[in-house]
Protein backbone atom coordinates (compact mmCIF):
# COMPACT_ATOMS: atom_id res chain seq x y z
CA UNK A 1 0.00 0.00 0.00
CA UNK A 2 1.39 3.37 -0.98
CA UNK A 3 1.31 6.28 1.41
CA UNK A 4 0.89 9.73 -0.04
CA UNK A 5 3.41 12.10 1.43
CA UNK A 6 2.08 15.57 2.12
CA UNK A 7 3.76 18.66 3.48
CA UNK A 8 2.91 19.66 7.05
CA UNK A 9 0.31 22.14 5.82
CA UNK A 10 -1.08 19.60 3.34
CA UNK A 11 -1.49 17.02 6.08
CA UNK A 12 -3.23 19.53 8.34
CA UNK A 13 -5.54 20.62 5.51
CA UNK A 14 -6.41 16.99 4.74
CA UNK A 15 -7.17 16.16 8.38
CA UNK A 16 -9.26 19.29 8.95
CA UNK A 17 -11.12 18.90 5.65
CA UNK A 18 -11.94 15.27 6.40
CA UNK A 19 -13.29 16.23 9.82
CA UNK A 20 -15.43 19.03 8.39
CA UNK A 21 -16.82 17.02 5.47
CA UNK A 22 -17.61 13.86 7.44
CA UNK A 23 -19.09 15.74 10.40
CA UNK A 24 -21.15 17.84 8.00
CA UNK A 25 -22.38 14.74 6.20
CA UNK A 26 -23.69 13.26 9.44
CA UNK A 27 -25.21 16.62 10.29
CA UNK A 28 -26.97 16.63 6.94
CA UNK A 29 -28.87 13.54 8.08
CA UNK A 30 -30.06 15.43 11.16
CA UNK A 31 -30.90 18.45 9.01
CA UNK A 32 -33.04 16.30 6.73
CA UNK A 33 -34.89 15.02 9.80
CA UNK A 34 -35.74 18.59 10.85
CA UNK A 35 -33.40 18.72 13.84
CA UNK A 36 -32.04 22.09 14.98
CA UNK A 37 -28.42 20.89 15.08
CA UNK A 38 -27.66 20.08 11.47
CA UNK A 39 -24.91 20.23 8.89
CA UNK A 40 -23.14 23.35 10.18
CA UNK A 41 -23.27 22.36 13.85
CA UNK A 42 -21.99 18.83 13.27
CA UNK A 43 -19.35 19.96 10.79
CA UNK A 44 -18.05 22.61 13.19
CA UNK A 45 -18.03 20.21 16.16
CA UNK A 46 -15.95 17.74 14.16
CA UNK A 47 -13.66 20.47 12.83
CA UNK A 48 -13.20 21.98 16.30
CA UNK A 49 -12.29 18.61 17.78
CA UNK A 50 -9.78 18.04 14.97
CA UNK A 51 -8.22 21.48 15.50
CA UNK A 52 -7.85 20.90 19.25
CA UNK A 53 -6.35 17.46 18.63
CA UNK A 54 -3.86 18.72 16.05
CA UNK A 55 -2.83 21.61 18.28
CA UNK A 56 -2.22 19.21 21.18
CA UNK A 57 -0.06 17.01 18.93
CA UNK A 58 2.00 19.81 17.51
CA UNK A 59 2.69 20.63 13.88
CA UNK A 60 3.26 17.56 11.64
CA UNK A 61 6.99 17.09 11.20
CA UNK A 62 7.73 19.07 14.38
CA UNK A 63 10.77 17.73 16.22
CA UNK A 64 9.31 18.29 19.70
CA UNK A 65 8.35 15.19 21.63
CA UNK A 66 4.61 14.66 21.95
CA UNK A 67 3.40 14.57 25.56
CA UNK A 68 0.85 11.74 25.65
CA UNK A 69 -0.57 13.08 28.93
CA UNK A 70 -1.28 16.47 27.34
CA UNK A 71 -2.98 14.82 24.36
CA UNK A 72 -5.03 12.66 26.72
CA UNK A 73 -6.17 15.71 28.71
CA UNK A 74 -7.20 17.52 25.52
CA UNK A 75 -9.18 14.49 24.33
CA UNK A 76 -10.92 14.17 27.69
CA UNK A 77 -11.81 17.85 27.60
CA UNK A 78 -13.21 17.61 24.07
CA UNK A 79 -15.41 14.62 24.78
CA UNK A 80 -16.64 16.00 28.10
CA UNK A 81 -17.30 19.46 26.72
CA UNK A 82 -19.21 18.16 23.73
CA UNK A 83 -21.52 16.37 26.15
CA UNK A 84 -22.79 19.77 27.27
CA UNK A 85 -23.50 20.82 23.69
CA UNK A 86 -25.30 17.55 23.05
CA UNK A 87 -27.35 17.96 26.22
CA UNK A 88 -28.61 21.26 24.85
CA UNK A 89 -30.50 19.52 22.03
CA UNK A 90 -32.29 17.05 24.31
CA UNK A 91 -35.79 18.26 25.12
CA UNK A 92 -38.65 16.90 27.21
CA UNK A 93 -42.19 18.11 26.62
CA UNK A 94 -44.85 18.41 29.37
CA UNK A 95 -46.14 14.91 28.56
CA UNK A 96 -42.70 13.43 29.24
CA UNK A 97 -41.80 12.73 25.60
CA UNK A 98 -38.04 13.13 25.04
CA UNK A 99 -36.57 14.29 21.73
CA UNK A 100 -33.07 15.03 20.50
CA UNK A 101 -31.26 11.97 21.81
CA UNK A 102 -30.06 10.82 18.39
CA UNK A 103 -28.93 14.33 17.51
CA UNK A 104 -27.03 14.55 20.81
CA UNK A 105 -25.38 11.22 20.03
CA UNK A 106 -24.39 12.35 16.53
CA UNK A 107 -22.87 15.52 17.96
CA UNK A 108 -20.81 13.37 20.32
CA UNK A 109 -19.72 10.94 17.57
CA UNK A 110 -18.76 13.92 15.39
CA UNK A 111 -16.37 15.03 18.13
CA UNK A 112 -14.89 11.53 18.11
CA UNK A 113 -14.58 11.65 14.32
CA UNK A 114 -12.83 15.00 14.61
CA UNK A 115 -10.37 13.53 17.09
CA UNK A 116 -9.71 10.52 14.81
CA UNK A 117 -9.22 12.87 11.88
CA UNK A 118 -6.91 15.12 13.88
CA UNK A 119 -4.82 12.13 14.85
CA UNK A 120 -4.76 10.90 11.25
CA UNK A 121 -6.40 7.58 12.14
CA UNK A 122 -7.94 7.14 8.70
CA UNK A 123 -9.17 3.57 9.09
CA UNK A 124 -10.90 4.41 12.39
CA UNK A 125 -12.40 7.51 10.79
CA UNK A 126 -13.73 5.60 7.77
CA UNK A 127 -15.12 2.65 9.70
CA UNK A 128 -16.74 4.82 12.40
CA UNK A 129 -18.30 7.13 9.80
CA UNK A 130 -19.66 4.17 7.85
CA UNK A 131 -21.12 2.50 10.93
CA UNK A 132 -22.68 5.78 12.09
CA UNK A 133 -24.25 6.32 8.67
CA UNK A 134 -25.68 2.79 8.74
CA UNK A 135 -27.27 3.40 12.14
CA UNK A 136 -28.72 6.74 11.02
CA UNK A 137 -30.08 5.36 7.75
CA UNK A 138 -31.50 1.98 8.77
CA UNK A 139 -31.88 2.40 12.54
CA UNK A 140 -35.40 3.87 12.50
CA UNK A 141 -36.83 1.27 10.07
CA UNK A 142 -35.39 -1.50 12.27
CA UNK A 143 -36.91 0.12 15.39
CA UNK A 144 -40.32 0.27 13.68
CA UNK A 145 -40.05 -3.37 12.58
CA UNK A 146 -39.19 -4.54 16.09
CA UNK A 147 -42.03 -2.46 17.55
CA UNK A 148 -44.49 -4.09 15.13
CA UNK A 149 -43.14 -7.57 15.87
CA UNK A 150 -43.57 -7.11 19.60
CA UNK A 151 -46.79 -5.06 19.32
CA UNK A 152 -45.29 -2.13 21.18
CA UNK A 153 -46.16 1.51 20.67
CA UNK A 154 -43.41 3.69 19.23
CA UNK A 155 -41.38 5.61 21.78
CA UNK A 156 -40.15 7.95 19.08
CA UNK A 157 -43.39 9.95 18.82
CA UNK A 158 -46.24 10.49 21.25
CA UNK A 159 -49.62 9.19 20.14
CA UNK A 160 -51.60 11.80 18.28
CA UNK A 161 -55.22 11.91 19.43
CA UNK A 162 -56.17 13.64 16.15
CA UNK A 163 -54.85 10.72 14.07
Amino acid sequence: MHRIMLSGNGEIALRLSAALVLGGALGLNRELHGEPAGLRTHGLVSLGAAVATIVSLGFPGDTRAIDPNAVSRVLQGILTGIGFLGAGVILRDPTGHVTGLTTAATIWICAGLGVASGLGYWSVLGIATGLTAIVLIIGKPIEHLVERLFNRKSRSKPSDPAA
